[in-house]
């Protein structure tokens, strides 16, 4: 039974699978269909009040400690593969490569990748121990040759 506010699952708890028959995979296309027809085009402002809430509490929970270990957390989990391609003071630009959206017919004007932006988001908090701000700034869907973020350092 839960308790409102007190924490159910943990990311570890994400890793204990028991289907003897189908295993621990899923097909990429039911990960799609739920984020782009479900949640996409289902819920209002293509859903990202909730891809936003839900990223930032999963990334939150990502055992990670440091950039180059969330790094490698998202490659790991078949998020994409993500690199550090510019740094600032104020931030740095993550490239990712081989995203979830890759394959996809074009949809100009539309960025469909703010899950993993706000997971990113989530995890660089805790990791960083202050506020950041991730956008997403390129999608293959948009039509360019990789999805891309923007970090931002706020606090």
């Amino acid at each position: 039974m839960s308790i409102i506010g007190q924490e159910t699952f943990s990311f570890k708890d994400m890793t204990l699978v028991k289907r003897n028959k189908l295993g621990d995979k899923v097909p990429l296309e039911l990960f799609r269909a739920i984020r782009l027809i479900g949640m996409y085009e289902g819920l209002p402002m293509h859903g990202k009040a909730t891809t936003l809430t839900i990223g930032r509490t999963i990334g939150e929970k990502i055992e990670a400690t440091s950039v180059n270990e969330l790094l490698k957390k998202f490659e790991q989990l078949k998020i994409g593969i993500p690199s550090v391609i510019e740094e600032t003071g104020k931030g740095f630009r993550v490239a990712i490569e081989d995203c979830f959206c890759e394959g996809l017919p074009v949809h100009a004007g539309n960025l469909v990748c703010d899950l993993e932006g706000a997971i990113f988001e989530g995890a660089l908090s805790k990791i960083l121990n202050k506020k950041v701000s991730v956008k997403e700034v390129k999608c293959n869907v948009n039509g360019d040759e990789r999805c891309e973020y923007e970090v931002r350092f706020l606090g």
